[in-house]
């Protein structure tokens, strides 16, 4: 069965998300700079209050993957505070200066985060490295999933550089970056993964990013 993740970035987003059918959502807040860490009292609701898988970004800030000390702190408090609200997972990307994965620091993330799972998120597709070998490198970390495009600007686009993923390891391939219900069944086919990531936005008149439950359930229509 294929497995959907919708990114929301707000209450409003994950409740419209639920409504549309999702059961999984990947939360964060800015979407507008790629996502950032969400408040403890937007986890505590999407978890009590919707009852809803709940993987939470950890992002400190918006940028690079290579992080400070001190922001490596920050993500090590947010990965505790996610864990003690009861999110089902955690959504992470470290890099190093040289534009590899960091192996070292996010196996020890992993290990914090335990027993949540943990997914790489799309930093792996700004790696200055081999897409295959990155993987390798997320797979030494210990993560449970890799969210990624294929390394282009869409995952249709990225369909080959997924393909060869899915299986090469362990981990789980979640593609995401451009899913919609209008090009969901040839991503799966092209591709050969069991779970995709969409943020099925749309734009409210003063510019506010929010999901669309019909785009939802549209989409999870698509996938049945």
């Amino acid at each position: 069965m294929i497995q959907v993740e919708i990114c929301c970035n707000s209450i409003a987003s994950a409740t419209a998300a639920k409504a549309g059918g999702a059961t999984r959502i990947e939360l964060c807040r800015d979407l507008e700079c790629g996502g950032l860490t969400p408040s403890d009292e937007e986890i505590a609701y999407c978890i009590s209050e919707l009852g809803l898988r709940t993987h939470v970004l950890v992002r400190p800030r918006a940028g690079n993957f290579c992080y400070t000390e001190a922001e490596r702190m920050v993500m090590m408090e947010s990965i505790k505070r996610c864990k003690a609200l009861g999110a089902a997972a955690v959504v992470l990307g470290i890099l190093t200066e040289e534009g590899r994965v960091d192996v070292e620091l996010t196996r020890r993330m992993v290990l914090l985060a335990s027993p949540m799972e943990v997914t790489f998120h799309r930093a792996f597709d700004e790696a200055l490295e081999d897409p295959v070998e990155a993987l390798w490198d997320v797979t030494a970390a210990r993560c449970h999933r890799l969210l990624t495009s294929g390394q282009r600007s869409t995952a249709l686009e990225g369909a080959a550089v997924i393909r060869s993923l899915v299986g090469e390891t362990g981990v789980k391939i979640l593609a995401g970056g451009g899913v919609t219900p209008a090009n969901v069944r040839q991503l799966l086919q092209d591709t050969g993964v069991e779970e995709v990531h969409a943020s099925c936005k749309t734009t409210l008149p003063d510019g506010t990013l929010v999901t669309d439950p019909e785009t939802v359930r549209r989409l999870m229509e698509e996938v049945r």
